[in-house]
């Protein structure tokens, strides 16, 4: 039979009072343990160190070298390590506390056993219980505590049992899972190591839809052969402590970081590839963009705010002959009016009172060679588009209180939101500048004319977010879908990115719920509550075919194929769910 100590966790290493913050944070991110037990110099128990003891001190910005003493927790829940398996299965029921120290016959310490390991001892000895009912129930219970993904597989390699959590993080069906070879439905654990090096092991950090996880691989042996293996996948906690550890690193590296941003300042970001769209009118745009990134010509780029046009403009000038020279960002409304020529062309030294001693150069003098991004162009003064008419025209200006021309090589690309048309026959803005500026005009649609955007943009930024706020949010209740897929987001792309950030935010589940969208959209959005009550075949169908007209772009035809059934059966079902 299986001995308890063989599957605890083993400390090897000592934690007293006196162990600094810094060490604790580094022991913490290399064990990927969230409690750290302290002994005294016998290696007795006096306390624990655990990850909230670990964020109050980093809260309240301890110096990395303080001694823990003071944030340690004296009530400390030992298991001896001949506990029988009937007293570990009441542990897993009951327990508060994720983690248990170990402690031998004499009270010292010799490993930790967390909630997981206790679901591992149960898994692993499964076999031996008496009655099949009775390894039913264990086994259950075991799987319902899990706070981690478990997954188990037989001789055979074939999964046996699985986890709801990790089911959610890989997004998978518990049929499209159990009794399936482990390689084909989840070759990212890689549990057939283990039947070959019969040594248990854990993985690196591995990164799935932007949420980070390590895989603990254990072989079940009887009589020396493998017969079977278990996975533990770890994704919950592990971001915060990284995070932390983060920290010490960035307070290590601060000048060169803030060197690093500085280099950053004057640099497009962005490629075709940031531009995130399934949408047919969106791809040809970008292709436009592309072509017109290759020659010299200015280009005007039209749309609503927060539709991305910045984003064009960075990947205009990414995929240009210019790409290896700077590009500078001017928003013309940000700016004062009265500073705006100064901005756009620098002064000469004494040019105003309050001016720099030596002067300054202005954002032609550093786009030269490049590309200068003009951002809310239709805010600019008629007095300021006179003068950058000139210097499209002569490629030359005059800085401020200068009497020599400055030659520049510079190209113009700009944005705006408003109707310069209708600017131009109030006289608000120049015609001769805007048949200038208009030679390649790129219009950006909005989001609600680009419908299949929006499902695609909320997996998207489901990803980045996680990779960002450290969640491991891995799906969207139907509920929510639906509000956000019926909103007009007049905000757009932007709005839709602060909407998902909010939601992740507030999720204190793996999906984002109906309740954690925020009022004014629901409010703006009624909830269809037939269509939330479809049975779940018809909830199954809507998705597919969801999923089928935005992997074919809209094509009915092409649905239809890949859905398997007729033109006119696809036409009734868009018609019943009222997809139209």
């Amino acid at each position: 039979m299986l001995q308890f100590k063989e599957i605890i966790t083993p400390v090897d290493f000592i934690v007293t009072i006196e162990t600094t913050l810094k060490e604790a944070i580094t022991l913490m991110y290399q064990k990927k343990w969230n409690l750290l037990p302290v002994t005294d110099s016998s290696r007795h128990p006096v306390g624990v160190f655990t990850r909230s003891s670990l964020h109050q001190m980093v809260t309240e910005e301890t110096p990395l070298s303080t001694p823990i003493k003071h944030y340690i927790k004296k009530q400390v829940e030992k298991i001896s390590v001949d506990t029988p398996y009937e007293k570990i299965e009441e542990i897993v029921k009951n327990s508060q506390v994720g983690t248990g120290v170990v402690v031998d016959k004499l009270n010292r310490v010799v490993g930790i056993l967390t909630k997981t390991d206790m679901v591992m001892s149960l898994l692993q000895t499964s076999q031996e219980l008496q009655t099949i009912k009775k390894l039913k129930r264990t086994l259950e219970t075991a799987i319902d505590h899990a706070f981690d993904g478990i997954v188990m597989t037989d001789e055979k390699k074939v999964i046996t049992m699985v986890s709801p959590p990790l089911l959610e993080l890989f997004n998978l069906p518990l049929d499209g899972v159990l009794y399936k070879p482990a390689l084909k439905v989840l070759p990212q654990l890689d549990l057939e190591k283990v039947y070959e090096t019969e040594t248990a092991e854990v993985s690196g950090f591995l990164e799935i839809n932007g949420i980070k996880y390590i895989v603990h691989r254990i072989p079940i042996l009887e009589d020396e052969k493998v017969i079977g293996a278990i996975g533990k996948v770890v994704f919950r906690q592990l971001n915060e402590v990284s995070e932390l550890f983060k920290k010490l690193q960035k307070a290590e590296n601060k000048a060169n970081f803030y060197h690093q941003q500085y280099q950053k300042s004057e640099t497009a970001r962005f490629t075709w590839e940031h531009i995130l769209s399934t949408d047919p009118l969106m791809e040809k745009l970008k292709k436009s963009g592309a072509k017109a990134a290759k020659g010299r010509s200015t280009v005007l780029i039209r749309g609503e705010s927060g539709t991305g046009k910045e984003l064009f403009a960075h990947a205009i000038h990414n995929s240009s002959a210019r790409s290896s020279g700077k590009f500078v960002v001017v928003n013309c409304a940000a700016i004062p009016e009265d500073l705006l020529e100064s901005e756009f062309f620098g002064y000469e030294e004494g040019a105003f009172t309050g001016a720099r001693q030596k002067g300054k150069l202005g954002k032609f003098d550093l786009a030269n060679g490049g590309t200068l991004f003009l951002d809310e162009i239709g805010d600019m003064s008629l007095s300021l588009q006179a003068k950058l008419l000139r210097v499209l025209q002569e490629r030359e200006f005059y800085r401020v209180g200068g009497t020599a021309k400055i030659k520049v090589d510079v190209r113009i690309i700009a944005a705006t939101n408003r109707n310069l048309e209708e600017m131009v026959k109030e006289g608000l803005f120049r015609e001769d500048l805007y048949y200038r500026l208009n030679v390649i005009s790129l219009h950006i649609p909005p989001l609600r004319n680009r419908p299949y955007d929006i499902d695609h943009l909320i997996s998207q930024f489901m990803i980045e977010f996680n990779q960002i706020l450290g969640t491991s949010i891995t799906g969207i209740e139907n509920q929510a879908r639906e509000v956000m897929l019926s909103y007009e987001w007049p905000g757009n792309v932007r709005e839709l990115r602060n909407v998902m950030e909010r939601a992740m935010t507030f999720s204190e589940t793996g999906k984002i719920k109906y309740e954690d969208l925020p009022d004014y959209l629901i409010k703006k959005v009624p909830i269809n509550e037939p269509a939330l009550n479809v049975s779940m075949v018809e909830n199954a169908e809507l998705e597919a075919i969801k999923k089928a007209l935005v992997q074919v772009q809209g094509n009915k035809v092409k649905a239809a194929r890949l859905l398997g059934i007729s033109r006119s059966g696809l036409y009734e079902k868009i018609k019943k769910y009222k997809l139209v």
